[in-house]
This record gives structure tokens, sequence and C-alpha cells, in this order.
């Protein structure tokens, strides 16, 4: 991997590091050198990964829900007390939505707010102290290009990721002074289970891959450009390829024509 050194010997924090992106991840910053604390709601897949690395004796395994956005901060102190400091947060652990608006119930819209919005919020707050006093610290988030525009069947889900912007892009004008770097990492498709595991309106999960999604990159390919653009400390980067991160541009740039198409997207 490019860039290496930047990593290595770095403490960094994953979430959602027990498949899809943060799995990849963990795999590259691991070969990279970097100490890693590994986090998920899934113990037993987060162990799988964790063993899948070669530098085991310098990373943690600390299970978290998201969604538990209140105990987050208990979470933090464990890992500053074995580590000290956290040198890079990759907030990347989420939950995605597939229903109609209509359809959806409030319950729903509020679980993929605690876990996309609520939960990153929480735990930077848990460590930012710590890289306050250090002036020292660069916060990761894995947005979506859902974070800049808006596509059916998806409302909680753009909703989530639409906030996660606007919090991030004013922290970063608070700390920049204390030399905090922060980075807002917007992949398109990338062929995970985020529609597996996505909600519908009632709350069940959808459990099927849609196309977009099948059609996207691996993996490994958006963890390679996801920390290119760590490394390089972008303040927002998009990643991947196809129609979807041709939509950001649209959105900006060409409103109108975006609209119309927005209107027959086929989106599943």
């Amino acid at each position: 991997m490019g860039g290496d050194a930047h990593f290595k010997g770095k403490v960094v924090w994953v979430t959602g590091a027990s498949s899809g992106i943060g799995e990849a991840l963990a795999y590259r910053l691991d070969r990279a050198g970097s100490r890693l604390i590994l986090s998920s709601n899934e113990p037993e897949p987060l162990d799988q990964v964790w063993r899948n690395c070669s530098n085991r004796s310098e990373h943690m395994v600390l299970p978290l829900d998201l969604g538990e956005w209140r105990n987050l901060k208990g979470k933090a102190a464990v890992v500053l007390e074995r580590y000290d400091h956290v040198d890079i947060l990759i907030n990347n652990g989420g939950i995605s939505h597939r229903d109609l608006a209509k359809n959806t119930l409030l319950d729903v819209d509020l679980k993929v707010m605690e876990v996309d919005y609520l939960g990153h919020v929480a735990l930077t707050k848990a460590v930012l102290p710590s890289m306050l006093a250090r002036k020292q610290g660069h916060i990761v988030v894995t947005s979506s290009v859902m974070g800049v525009m808006a596509a059916p069947w998806r409302s909680a889900y753009c909703a989530a990721k639409h906030a996660l912007h606007g919090f991030f892009d004013g922290l970063r004008a608070e700390v920049w002074q204390d030399n905090i770097k922060i980075t807002l990492v917007c992949p398109s498709a990338v062929r995970t289970n985020i529609t597996v595991t996505a909600l519908t309106g009632n709350g069940e999960r959808y459990g099927k891959m849609d196309n977009v999604i099948a059609s996207g990159i691996s993996p490994d390919e958006c963890a390679a450009a996801y920390l290119e653009a760590v490394r390089k400390e972008k303040r927002e980067a998009f990643v991947g390829k196809g129609l979807p991160r041709y939509g950001v541009y649209l959105r900006r740039y060409l409103p109108a024509l975006y609209f119309r198409l927005l209107k027959n997207a086929k989106v599943i």
C-alpha cells in the first residue's frame, strides 16, 4: 500500500471493522504497521478479523453498538487506558435503509439516525478531548455520496449522512487551530452487505444486495482510495465509480437535470 509510513505505529480506531469497508481498512492498516482498535456490534466476525491480522498483539478488539451511543464514553476510556491516545479515529460503522418514506416507521428513522449520526458524534466527542490535549489527531468519517445527494428508498440513510457533513464540517472549523484534521470519505457503490443488513420501513432486514451495490467496487479497492484520502488529509473525498458518483456532480452543477433524472431513477 502506498503511504505505509504515514500509518506505521499510529493508534487507529476503526468502527464497523467486522465486515465490508471496515474489514478491508483493518487489513491494510495492519500491514502498514498501525496499532488497531477494532470495533463493531458483531463480536464473532470481529474476532475473526483480528485473527486474520498479522500484528495481533498490537491490536485490541472492543465490541460496541453505535446505537447505544450513551455508552461510548466508557468505551473510549478503555481505549485511552491502554493506548493513552488515538491518532486516527475512523468512524465507519453504520446501517442503511431501503423503503419508501411513507412506509417507514419513525422508530426506523430514529434507529438509523442513532447509529449513523449520533454514534459517530458521541464517539468523536469521547475521543476529542485527548486529541485536543495533545494538539494532534485525525477524525475520519465514512459518509456516502448520499451525504451530498439523495435517492429514493433511502430517506433515513440520506438524512443521517447529510447530518454528518453538517456536524463534522462545523467541527473542523472549530478545531483546525489545534491541529485536528477531519476527513469525510464518501463512497459510492461498494460491494458489501450494506443492503442485506439495511432496515425496511418496519424495521426488518432488507435481506438482499441491490443492483447498484452489486455493480460497485470491492471493499479493498475502496479501502485503498480511502486511506490515500486520509494520508493526504483531504477534507472530503469521493470514492468509487459509475452513476452514483456522477450524481454528486450533477447535483452540484446541474441541479435541474439531477432532479429530473432522480424522478425516474432505478435505485434497487
